[in-house]
């Protein structure tokens, strides 16, 4: 656990200052009666994040957190099951995307990852199920007007029975 802290807070520190360092492309500061310009946001939370991260050292330096203090190993055989499944499923989720769209995958991932990893009931999962691809489609594709992959189910099928209906509604 003790090297665990130290080496993911260097690298978040290292990624930090590359993030500063890359929002600098664009102005940082106050902008002539236009605000903050596009690069201030990024610049200011990644220093913010530089901070913490620079914090996490100082304590583990000081041994005060209570990982600093610990000699457990960072992921027992069990840790590591869940994060090899948890980590291929979001992978098959992400392959999936190309065949059966994003309003198809996620809810299947969410699905399979509340109910077979999680334990929740049923009725909690199929509820999270089913509001997930519509309120994802309302807040993209209606309120942000951001097209999100429909895949090939959404040529196949959903797009006459789905999509066009509901920008039928709201466009």
């Amino acid at each position: 656990m003790r090297v665990a802290e130290l080496v993911m807070a260097v690298v978040m520190a290292i990624f930090s200052v590359y993030l500063m360092w890359k929002s600098t492309e664009l102005p940082i500061g106050w902008t002539r009666g236009s605000g903050p310009g596009g690069g201030a946001f990024p610049f200011w939370l990644s220093a913010g994040m530089l901070a913490c991260c620079v914090w996490i050292i100082v304590r583990w330096v000081r041994r005060v957190s209570p990982p600093s203090q610990s000699d457990e190993p960072y992921m027992d055989r069990r840790t590591l099951q869940l994060f090899v499944i948890g980590a291929g499923s979001l992978a098959v989720m992400i392959g999936l995307i190309h065949l059966l769209g994003v309003y198809v995958s996620v809810p299947l991932y969410l699905i399979f990852y509340l109910r077979w990893i999680g334990h929740h009931p049923w009725g909690l999962t199929g509820s999270v199920g089913a509001a997930t691809p519509v309120v994802t489609f309302f807040f993209f594709e209606i309120a942000l007007k951001i097209e999100l992959p429909k895949g090939m189910a959404g040529d196949l099928f959903l797009n006459d029975w789905v999509y066009y209906p509901l920008y039928d509604i709201f466009l």
